[in-house]
């Protein structure tokens, strides 16, 4: 590994972000550079064959105007209404272009502040009397100021116009914090999922890939700890693999995220390239053994 040339790269991307560069070069030219910067290797677009890799190929030729309402945390909320029911929404009250647009005296003492357009910018707020208002109305007005697009060239994000949801605060018994399931679905196939929990806190949160019959599988991420003891598995597993189905129904691949509260099953998010198309896989040969179940 040239460890000079990632260097060199990284101050590439960097500057590629730049508003003023940002035409200087294409989605191609500057996923292949990111490419080489983040898996230190050269992508190869002609004939993808890792996991990682397709995911670049599926950002440069799968693009459907769908995808972009599919990515915002509000307009996807309609889409899910339509095709599951409101019954697997999480109830939220209210939306707004600015942060000084909200009228917090409304809002329930908990609640969980979302940026419509990105990932992972969220207050969660636990008691409105204790909240930081200065440093609540910072990191939103940074997330509604980013276009998650030109980070990793994710094209679904680049018109998704950016806005704040307050969403309910579903408190959970266990103190770790709510868990996800992230079910990794190819062809309108849920193939293999993984578990989640404690994302707010991306230090200490835990993630484990499982098989779909809820035992852990041979591999993992390598950026984050793995579950020691896996959580229950959900009483509603049945259905959420349904879910999962009629959701990526239509899609070369897409991650149907979903939670199970209180017996019942809740929509999360939908994910076209999870991490960027850049997942770290130990052992790393599971990146080209997943990536023979993407068909492009």
């Amino acid at each position: 590994m040239d460890y000079k040339s990632i260097s060199a790269g990284r101050i590439l991307c960097y500057i590629f972000k730049l508003p003023l560069l940002r035409a200087v070069i294409t989605d191609k030219g500057y996923l292949k550079l990111q490419y080489r910067v983040k898996m230190g290797g050269r992508l190869r677009l002609a004939k993808p064959r890792t996991f990682n890799e397709k995911m670049q190929w599926l950002k440069l030729n799968e693009r459907k105007p769908l995808m972009s309402v599919l990515v915002d945390k509000y307009e996807a909320r309609k889409y899910i209404k339509k095709v599951l029911g409101s019954e697997y929404l999480i109830p939220i009250y209210g939306c707004w272009e600015r942060f000084e647009d909200i009228d917090f005296s409304k809002l329930p003492n908990s609640f969980v502040l979302k940026c419509t357009s990105g990932s992972g910018d969220n207050i969660v707020c636990r008691n409105k009397s204790m909240l930081n208002m200065k440093k609540a109305k910072k990191v939103m007005d940074k997330a509604l100021k980013k276009n998650y697009y030109w980070g990793t060239r994710e094209w679904p994000y680049k018109n998704v116009k950016p806005r704040i949801i307050a969403e309910k605060y579903i408190d959970t018994i266990d103190e770790a914090g709510l868990i996800d399931y992230k079910f990794y679905c190819f062809n309108g196939k849920p193939e293999l999922l993984y578990v989640s929990q404690g994302l707010e806190d991306h230090s200490t949160a835990k993630i484990s890939f499982l098989n779909l019959d809820y035992t852990k599988a041979n591999f993992r991420r390598s950026d984050y700890q793995d579950f020691d003891i896996l959580p229950p598995k959900p009483h509603n597993y049945d259905k959420m693999l349904e879910i999962a189905g009629i959701l990526s129904k239509g899609w070369k691949f897409v991650r149907i995220d979903l939670y199970e509260i209180n017996d019942k099953v809740y929509f999360s998010e939908i994910t076209f390239y999870p991490c960027g198309g850049y997942m770290p896989f130990e052992p790393e040969e599971y990146d080209m053994k997943i990536g023979k179940l993407l068909q492009i």
